[in-house]
């Protein structure tokens, strides 16, 4: 300690020890100040940052529209002929039951006709009565064709005998045509199966009453399994992408996890305005007659790849009532919604047919509240197949 300091007198030394205290003091409100200050502006930018919401993003999976398309449909014989009969009368005896196999031409059953048996022997005397009366009428004709040359009739006799005869000749032909139409109704009494195949319905029995036309009752039906139809409707949207000759994957209940093999034949063209679909005709080879006409099946369609169509997660599907839309950032993280289609619903994914670009950057999850214009705050881009699985 130096000598000034041992002789300071006590007043001036406690003026000195007040001065650094105030200094201290003022040190310690000016840091305080400081640090409230600094607390305040960073709180207030954290509630400026609060106030931009946090956003995920994710980015359209391009190259859809391929895959498989399942749908539900019905097998049919390829041919499949019912039998009614063309006559009238009873069952005399059937032969083929159903299940039994029969080639084109077999006897199926007989109907026994009295009343056309009646008929037929009427028809036979009516045609030996006209050519009866023809053959009278083209004697006499002659005879007085012979007369007149010696003019010993009049031409008006010649002439009306020659009438006559040619009458009597319309009435032995119409006689015949008449016998031949009941013959040839005599001939379908036995009923034969048109072509190759399988009695699938028998819906008569011996002694039955049977009607005839197309009114009556339907006897047999034979069906040709060797080869199936399948009937499908598809959906006006996948209408353009069923190609004739594609290859189609069948499952029917019956064989659990055994698949069949079909070939599309033909399509009808034309959309049905009730449902709205178009109907699809597979061809379907049966020859181990394993399918069963008349059956369920499900048919798998391969669906080649459309690059304007575009998967995106369903939660960034937003639906108010301005319609269907998602939510785009563009680069300046402003938010845009645009409109869009649904092409095919997968669930969790969905594919988009329209109103979406491959490069837009599409937010997961849309906040309540959030408007064409506003700022967000990217989180993390993901794409959609990586946190969705497909469908």
């Amino acid at each position: 300690m130096s000598p000034d300091t041992l002789h300071t007198p006590p007043p001036r030394r406690l003026r000195l020890a007040g001065i650094i205290v105030a200094i201290v003091v003022l040190a310690i409100v000016v840091a305080g100040v400081a640090t409230r200050a600094n607390d305040s502006r960073r709180l207030r930018e954290w509630t400026d940052q609060q106030a931009v919401p946090t956003v995920s993003v994710v980015t359209p999976e391009g190259g859809q529209g391929g895959g498989e398309l399942n749908l539900p449909g019905r097998l049919a014989a390829y041919t499949r002929a019912p039998i009614f009969a063309r006559t009238s009368g009873y069952l005399k005896y059937w032969k083929a039951d159903i299940g039994q196999k029969v080639k084109a031409g077999d006897v199926l059953a007989e109907i026994e006709t009295p009343d056309l048996d009646q008929q037929l022997l009427q028809a036979k005397a009516d045609l030996a009565s006209a050519r009866a009366n023809e053959a009278l009428a083209q004697t006499t004709a002659k005879r007085w064709q012979a007369m007149r040359d010696s003019d010993s009739v009049s031409k008006q006799e010649v002439d009306e005998k020659v009438g006559d005869y040619d009458a009597k000749h319309a009435l032995a032909q119409a006689a015949q045509a008449n016998l031949e139409r009941i013959e040839a109704l005599k001939g379908f009494a036995k009923l034969v199966a048109p072509f190759d195949g399988v009695v699938t319905a028998r819906e008569t029995d011996v002694g039955a009453l049977i009607n005839a036309g197309g009114g009556g009752q339907e006897l047999f039906v034979i069906s040709d399994v060797r080869k199936l139809r399948l009937y499908v409707n598809v959906p006006q949207n996948y209408a353009p992408s069923i190609q004739q000759g594609a290859t189609v994957k069948l499952t029917v209940p019956e064989y659990p996890g055994q698949t069949f093999k079909g070939t599309i034949e033909a399509s009808s063209s034309a959309i049905n305005a009730a449902s709205g679909t178009t109907l699809v005709q597979v061809l379907v080879d049966n020859s181990d007659g394993k399918l069963l006409p008349g059956g369920y099946a499900s048919a798998t369609f391969d669906l080649p790849a459309n690059a304007s169509l575009l998967r995106v997660p369903a939660s960034a599907l937003v639906f108010d009532d301005k319609g269907l839309r998602v939510a785009v950032v563009d680069r300046d993280n402003k938010v845009t919604f645009k409109p869009v289609t649904i092409a095919r619903d997968f669930g969790k994914t969905v594919q988009l047919g329209s109103g979406l670009a491959a490069g837009d950057r599409l937010i997961e999850s849309p906040p309540d509240g959030l408007a064409d214009g506003d700022t967000v705050r990217i989180q993390a881009p993901k794409t959609a197949e990586g946190d969705h699985a497909k469908a």
